[in-house]
């Protein structure tokens, strides 16, 4: 059967940078929520604005549908904040037995590091605080601290999925 695997944490935790491994290493096709964001919202974080709830609906249904669409010819791991249980619930809706979630923890000072050092990337770290403020943590996920390598990461991942 074929199953999402949805990438969340915080912005800097390595979504993007595990997901497009574990795609690889499962030869599945991997697609980076970041890119579905509106000229709007980007231009919105770039101002160091943090996303509303109403500036992330269309993002979310989106990615929904992204999902389901790819759900009818394989697998995929989709990378995405979603960062509250109702966002989760946008994702998975209507592909709950299919959805698998993979939660990246890790502190704000590691994080904020991370995201300082980074280039070229729309999301200030100043937005990071409310990242945190907004993250409920996920009940359903495999939960990874993100002091392991990518590769660590991916290894420990692979036979966990396999028991969903």
């Amino acid at each position: 059967m074929n199953k999402t695997i949805f990438i969340l944490g915080v912005s800097g935790c390595g979504k993007s940078t595990i997901g497009k491994l574990l795609a690889e290493n499962l030869s599945i096709p991997f697609f980076d929520a970041d890119d579905y964001h509106s000229k709007e919202s980007i231009a919105k974080m770039e101002r160091g604005k943090p996303l509303t709830d109403e500036d992330r609906a269309g993002w979310l249904a989106t990615l929904n549908q992204l999902a389901k669409d790819q759900l009818k010819q394989n697998s995929c791991v989709i990378a995405c904040s979603a960062l509250k249980e109702s966002y989760r619930n946008i994702l998975q809706n209507g592909i709950e037995d299919t959805a698998k979630w993979v939660y990246l923890a890790g502190n704000f000072k590691e994080i904020k590091a991370r995201i300082e050092q980074r280039e070229n990337h729309y999301m200030a770290s100043d937005l990071l605080q409310s990242q945190f403020d907004t993250l409920e943590e996920p009940k359903n996920a495999i939960k990874i601290n993100i002091h392991l390598t990518p590769k660590e990461i991916v290894e420990l991942l692979r036979p966990k999925l396999n028991q969903f």
